[in-house]
């Protein structure tokens, strides 16, 4: 009986470890010592009140969550589980409730002189400690029941069976539960490790594309510019070229500043439908130029209020790739309707389309379908439409197109 009881009280000491990993890691205070310690002190606290009672003597593993507490979670943490341990063995009372508060104490002294140098060990440094505060716990135990079973009438060779059997678990959950906690830790070390080289690759990977994206029209205007030097005359046909090659540069700059940090910046009320028009007539030239045909399908005109110009930016940014994806003769079609307060926004083209792998990873810095695109337009034109509290989303096919739903909260319709 009192195997079965201890293994019960091994599953509860696990189960803070559980609830910390599945609930509690990703919280902004999950690594608190209070969260900690009221976790593992529930844990203590149900172990104690849910003991074997043996010989006049409360048999559980109330001194496990005390080491953890204390080595994890510090001082504090492990304060709260010795309060909550000695509350609920209190209100069990018995013969030994003077040694058991004693015998308390001392785990929690042990584990606290320890728990100074314990974070500074490396992982098997930290299992040597912990074994080092288990055997503490062991002969602390010991000293409790010999001592008990010196002013008893009890069978001492029974006593003393359950004692070494109450040790071996009790040695069993320490480790077990100290490497379930070290593997967690190591988990969220690489991760952390992880996040923080993927950070740098990203940084590394928008430093050259910013190089290389404003290289190209700065190097069309120097070299007009060395003509104009070499000819020792302002050639006004090149004018043109140098002011064109120079918005193209602070167009490529503004839409990494947009990437880094878009932000609302003048707030005002219009129609979608309206909206769309303008955008429309903006890439006639470009329609003309790939001869594609551009549809409309207005169902609502349906106003919403936000940052007009970067809403516009947004949908040039998606409107320009359903053009290029099309092929000579190729359809763009752009349809708005309204339905539950939202207005949706759909444009299908007629282009080559993409497979699974490719529509995953729309979206994705530095990945785009055309040979000379770096994806960032398409990332700030999501990234634009879920700061307006939008969604976009991607659907497609290969051999069969595009088709891009948007969808924007709105204020009215007409």
């Amino acid at each position: 009986m009192l195997a079965e009881k201890l293994l019960l009280h091994i599953l509860i000491i696990l189960a803070p470890i559980l609830i910390h990993h599945a609930f509690f890691e990703k919280w902004r205070f999950g690594n608190s010592p209070y969260l900690y310690g009221v976790l593992h002190g529930v844990a203590a606290g149900l172990c104690v009140y849910v003991s074997y009672f043996s010989h006049g003597m409360h048999w559980d593993l109330r001194y496990v969550p005390i080491v953890l507490s204390m080595l994890y979670g510090g001082p504090i943490a492990g304060g709260i589980v010795c309060v909550v341990v000695l509350f609920v063995r209190g209100l069990l009372g018995g013969e030994a409730l003077e040694a058991a508060y004693g015998g308390v104490l001392l785990v929690a002294t042990t584990s606290y002189f320890l728990s100074l140098v314990f974070q500074r060990k490396k992982v098997r440094k930290r299992v040597r400690m912990i074994l080092i505060s288990s055997i503490s716990a062991v002969c602390i135990a010991f000293a409790i029941i010999a001592f008990y079973v010196l002013n008893s009438s009890v069978a001492n060779h029974q006593v003393l069976w359950d004692y070494a059997l109450f040790n071996i678990i009790q040695v069993i959950a320490i480790g077990f539960a100290a490497m379930l906690i070290e593997e967690n830790l190591e988990r969220v070390r690489i991760k952390s490790e992880m996040q923080r080289t993927e950070k740098l690759n990203t940084l590394g990977e928008l430093a050259a594309s910013i190089a290389h994206e404003v290289r190209n029209p700065l190097t069309a205007v120097k070299g007009f510019l060395q003509l104009m030097e070499q000819e020792k005359q302002v050639n006004p046909t090149y004018l043109p070229i140098i002011l064109s090659e120079v918005n193209r540069a602070e167009a490529i700059i503004s839409d990494y500043l947009t990437f880094a940090k878009p932000e609302i910046k003048k707030v005002e009320s219009f129609s979608i439908a309206d909206l769309l028009e303008e955008v429309a007539q903006i890439l006639d030239p470009l329609l003309l130029r790939r001869d594609v045909r551009l549809t409309r399908a207005f169902q609502s005109n349906a106003r919403m209020k936000t940052d007009r110009d970067q809403l516009k930016q947004a949908l040039i940014n998606i409107v320009k790739n359903a053009i290029e994806a099309n092929e000579s003769g190729g359809t763009v079609s752009i349809g708005l309707y309204v339905a539950n307060h939202n207005a949706y926004i759909q444009i299908k083209d007629t282009g080559k389309g993409m497979n699974k792998e490719q529509l995953s990873r729309i979206g994705t810095l530095f990945y785009s379908t055309k040979e000379t695109g770096t994806g960032l337009g398409t990332v700030v034109s999501i990234r634009i439409i879920e700061m307006m509290r939008g969604k976009i989303s991607y659907k497609s096919e290969p051999g069969f197109g595009t088709e891009v739903t948007i969808r924007l909260p709105i204020i009215e319709t007409k």
